[in-house]
């Protein structure tokens, strides 16, 4: 089994603020102003595939980062209640490099005894002892909430590339 790739122990803003402020930057130099855009610089700058994806996902899951050989493929749940945020949330899982389930062993079916411990207390609390998995979560979320932010605010500045490349004259 693999270690966790998330670099620090502890939450830490500057660390989410200076990722989504590389990702700005990338869509500064791609001119991406949609987050689809910004996905797909993302995959070019990585030199590596980012699908997205469309499925029926289990109870309570909205998005899910699975990981091939040759690409990542974000799936997302096909009612959501924000498209945008989710898929925000996940590509946050990539940018931070976040250990995920390869894809193999989230595409298996689940069955109902199985569905019904993920959803225990019990398989709550072991979620939430697991350090790991709490600061990746955390990461990914504050991420989300702070690259849709800054698409929403340069996206209703005007042309969006021009008020990316002023923000980041400003810091």
């Amino acid at each position: 089994m693999s270690e966790s790739k998330t670099q620090s122990s502890s939450r830490s803003y500057r660390r989410v603020a200076a990722a989504v402020d590389a990702v700005c930057a990338v869509a500064a130099d791609s001119d991406a102003t949609t987050l689809d855009e910004v996905v797909l610089a993302i995959a070019s700058e990585r030199h590596r595939e980012i699908e997205i994806a469309s499925a029926q996902l289990g109870p309570g899951v909205c998005g899910q980062r699975r990981f091939y050989p040759d690409r990542d493929v974000i799936v997302l749940a096909q009612s959501l209640p924000s498209r945008e945020h989710t898929l925000a949330h996940e590509l946050g899982h990539i940018v931070f490099n976040h250990e995920g389930a390869p894809a193999p062993e989230v595409t298996l079916e689940a069955s109902d005894d199985l569905i019904a411990y993920m959803l225990s207390q019990r398989a709550h609390q072991q979620i939430v002892d697991d350090g790991a998995d709490e600061l990746a979560e955390w990461e990914a979320e504050t991420f989300a909430a702070m690259l849709m932010t800054r698409l929403r605010v340069f996206n209703s500045r005007g042309a969006g590339v021009s008020v990316l490349r002023f923000d980041e004259a400003l810091g």
